[in-house]
């Protein structure tokens, strides 16, 4: 006997977005049925997911994450090169944690420094992400977009306390944005309104409800995700119909689960195969719960999460 499954008809759609210039653009978003269900709809574009960068090297992140990485990271335009020539990355995340305070503080003249020889060496998209420091991404922000003024970068990330400068300058520099909220989503929808009210059009923005590591809250963060995918595609609520973005390496690798030996934990099994099987399995849940758009870390989760997707498509 055939299978038929039953099928829901929804009425709002996810707002494609583009980021990189051509002939290297990438579109994500776009679908107007909930995560994998083709059998209903449309979902025109695959999700992107962005390797990892930084300004600095990752002396903070676990030695076997370090590993693939170790001939490289101490310069951004060699690692950037590295995930787009060997890794085949579809796009790069810069962050630029070594502008934090509590970090080397990098001037924000500096952060434009790098921003310019990191695009300047690549073809693939590119998001730049301040330190998460509210106050020195302001300044950071606003000189990165211009060192990438037309290139059509996702700049981020912009939040309650920070949104006005860093939109104006993703605006003026033609630019996407990432808006950050705290895992609440009328918090979300708030920030969303607040953008397009001082003119920021809705369709450039990528929403981040934040994210979180298997074990560590990820059932409350899925289903904030999964509230803002169907508040998009069930109410066609237009301030919910943003791409979605899960930050998964930021979170992953610094729980214990990806940092306790095999010496304290041997009944957990190898570290590294535990480490990125961690990653691959975060990224894969917030996948279902609707995230179009991933920032990983380790190849070989990358990787993993890749053949998933082909999978379900």
């Amino acid at each position: 006997m055939t299978f038929t499954p039953s099928k829901e008809t929804y009425t709002g759609k996810v707002y494609p977005v583009s980021v990189g210039t051509a002939p290297h653009e990438v579109v994500f978003g776009g679908e107007n049925i909930l995560p994998f269900h083709t059998f209903e709809g449309s979902s025109p574009n695959r999700p992107l997911i962005a390797h990892e960068i930084q300004d600095v090297p990752p002396y903070d992140w676990p030695e076997y994450l370090q590993k693939p990485f170790q001939d490289v990271s101490n310069d951004p335009v060699s690692w950037a090169k590295f995930c787009q020539e060997t890794l085949g990355a579809g796009a790069i995340a810069l962050r630029l944690i070594g502008t934090h305070p509590d970090r080397e503080n990098r001037s924000p003249e500096d952060a434009a420094k790098t921003v310019k020889e990191v695009l300047s060496s690549i073809t693939i998209p590119c998001i730049i992400l301040g330190s998460n420091h509210t106050e020195k991404d302001s300044a950071v922000l606003i000189a990165a977009a211009e060192a990438a003024k037309d290139r059509n970068c996702i700049l981020g990330k912009a939040q309650e306390a920070n949104y006005k400068t860093i939109a104006a300058a993703a605006m003026a520099n033609n630019h996407k944005l990432i808006a950050m909220s705290e895992l609440d989503i009328n918090l979300s929808k708030q920030l969303n309104i607040l953008l397009t009210q001082m003119g920021f059009d809705k369709e450039r923005i990528i929403t981040d409800p934040m994210s979180s590591a298997l074990g560590y809250g990820l059932e409350y963060t899925y289903s904030v995700m999964e509230r803002i995918r169907l508040a998009a595609l069930t109410q066609n609520d237009a301030t919910m119909q943003q791409p979605i973005l899960a930050d998964v390496g930021l979170y992953v690798w610094k729980v214990k689960e990806t940092q306790a030996s095999e010496n304290d934990v041997p009944q957990w099994g190898s570290l590294e195969e535990r480490g990125i099987a961690w990653e691959a399995m975060t990224a894969t849940a917030f996948l279902l719960s609707g995230a179009g758009f991933l920032i990983m870390r380790h190849p070989k989760a990358i990787e993993a999460v890749g053949k998933i997707i082909d999978e379900l498509i």
